[in-house]
């Protein structure tokens, strides 16, 4: 039997290396490339695979309850290289899985260089990869290199790769309170694809407004990391702190500005209004427009509670700031990760727009499996959107929306919504929901064991 090519995978971080490992599991060979040690990066400080530039945690590992924990769980039943060897090397952190940092990087990378079907290159890819490479996976992370960064951004244009992180916190539709906040668009205007009510308004009277900017600028705040200090601001992209610390009013002319919008109790506009956008197709996630914000995140959850409508906020995720490097999924890759625009590359880890070591680590997985699968010809099929793997993969290529693309962690709101059923009490309607979660916690493990089962990839 002929051999088949190796697929080239590019960046050996949690995604590369969790994609090498799949890839070689198919029995398809992999080349490995790595630009560590022979360039480095401002955040990692090993030439190892895999390395944690920051936190030593996997987060919470209750599959039933936590949907990082299922996708925990869906990565061990699917072979992943990298929850195997944080299960080898974890520490105790109550529900989470926390790992001894040095030691998983140097499992990953013992696992790696052990494999006669991995070959490992160490240099810097400079630029695109090489047109006789047919199947490559580009998992470069957050610090990809310049030279491959300017290659893409030429590819994609420029406003398709974004290199400065500004994050706005994402709400659970089903946690906001609409007896406060309200459907409407400023003036009822309906864009492209709108209603007339595409916005949900949480209203301010003065005093709301004038203790929520107190509270802004007495908020604890994190600072920049050395390497991201001349990483400036952008107009468009400011924190809201930094556009209250420029006058108590900038915020109430700027994201906050009430005019064209009726607070149906009132039949006025508001002082202020704090709007809501949806963020995904299943209307489960909506994001705080213009709230990109530098706040801890602890901050972050006090204030914006403080918000009328956002009282009992929970939060998929909370807003940040940061250097970065990602591409705009949804406009940019297919159902199996491949770029529209050269279908040789496919495109996994952080720089696809997940936010998390798992989630990157998840989406490398898939990217391996899709890229074996194409190796030996077998047909292409992505895990059911109601597993945590197919939740995340389609919220990144189809369900996001791509004019207001950010990074995210993986979580219920992603899921598609599972069904209230019929005739129940009000009683029993409470303790369905409060076994919400472990109910599409197990959906989702049954539909992956019949994905598994397919072995496609």
């Amino acid at each position: 039997m002929t051999r088949p090519l190796p697929v080239h995978v590019v960046g050996a971080g949690l995604a590369g290396s969790e994609a090498a490992h799949q890839i070689a599991s198919a029995g398809v060979p992999v080349v490995l490339h790595e630009m560590r040690p022979l360039r480095g990066t401002e955040a990692h400080k090993t030439d190892g695979f895999a390395e944690l530039v920051c936190s030593n945690s996997f987060r919470s590992d209750d599959w039933e309850n936590n949907a990082v924990g299922l996708l925990h769980e869906e990565m061990r039943r699917a072979g992943s290289l990298i929850i195997a060897a944080g299960d080898a090397h974890k520490l105790p952190a109550g529900g989470a899985l926390a790992v001894d940092r040095d030691a998983f990087s140097a499992d990953v990378t013992a696992r790696l260089s052990a494999n006669p079907l991995v070959t490992i290159e160490r240099g810097e890819l400079g630029g695109l990869p090489p047109e006789d490479w047919n199947n490559v996976i580009v998992a470069t992370g957050p610090l990809t290199s310049p030279a491959l960064s300017a290659a893409l951004a030429n590819l994609t244009g420029e406003d398709s790769l974004a290199f400065f992180d500004a994050i706005a916190p994402v709400v659970h539709r089903d946690s906001i309170d609409t007896s406060i906040a309200w459907f409407q668009s400023r003036y009822d205007k309906a864009g492209p694809a709108g209603t007339g009510a595409d916005y949900l308004n949480c209203p301010m009277s003065k005093p709301e407004y004038e203790a929520f900017i107190d509270a802004l600028l007495a908020g604890d705040k994190t600072s920049f990391k050395e390497w991201e200090a001349s990483t400036p601001y952008f107009d468009g992209c400011l924190p809201i702190e930094v556009m209250a610390e420029r006058g108590r009013e900038t915020l109430r002319f700027g994201p906050m500005k009430p005019v064209g919008l009726d607070d149906p109790r009132t039949g006025r506009w508001p002082y202020a209004v704090v709007q809501l956008r949806q963020d995904n197709a299943l209307g489960t996630l909506w994001n705080m427009v213009g709230f990109q914000t530098k706040l801890k995140h602890a901050e972050q959850v006090r204030i914006f509670r403080t918000i009328p409508g956002l009282e009992n906020a929970e939060f998929a995720r909370l807003g940040g700031l940061h250097r970065n490097t990602y591409i705009n999924s949804p406009k940019l890759l297919d159902a199996s990760l491949r770029l529209k625009a050269l279908p040789r590359l496919r495109f996994a880890g952080q720089i696809t727009g997940v936010e998390g070591y798992v989630e990157s680590a998840a989406i490398g997985l898939l990217a391996g499996r899709f890229a074996a699968a194409e190796r030996l010809g077998v047909g292409v099929v992505p895990p059911p959107a109601t597993t945590a793997l197919g939740a995340l993969l389609r919220h990144i290529t189809v369900n996001a929306n791509s004019a207001s693309f950010q990074p995210m962690n993986v979580n219920f709101g992603l899921f598609p919504i599972l069904p209230e059923p019929e005739g129940l009490t009000r009683g029993q309607v409470k303790e369905w929901k409060a076994q919400r979660k472990p109910l599409m916690s197990r959906r989702a493990l049954g539909d992956l064991a019949n994905w598994l089962d397919k072995r496609v990839g």
